[in-house]
């Protein structure tokens, strides 16, 4: 498992039958992280809807 399968941007596409990254990334982004070496992406969002809660208790 990737750190893509936790994001919140990574969700089913039913026309493709695949999961996609829906993150608003524009082609400058794209580049930057291809060219840059980037291993993490910066859109990333932990989809863990209870971290919140877990960190008020």
């Amino acid at each position: 498992m990737s750190k893509c399968d936790y994001c919140v941007f990574y969700n089913y596409d039913d026309f493709t039958g695949e999961y996609v990254c829906d993150a608003n990334i524009d082609e400058d982004d794209i580049e930057r992280m291809m060219y840059k070496g980037t291993k993490d992406c910066p859109f990333f969002r932990d989809g863990d809807e209870y971290k919140t809660v877990r960190h008020q208790i």
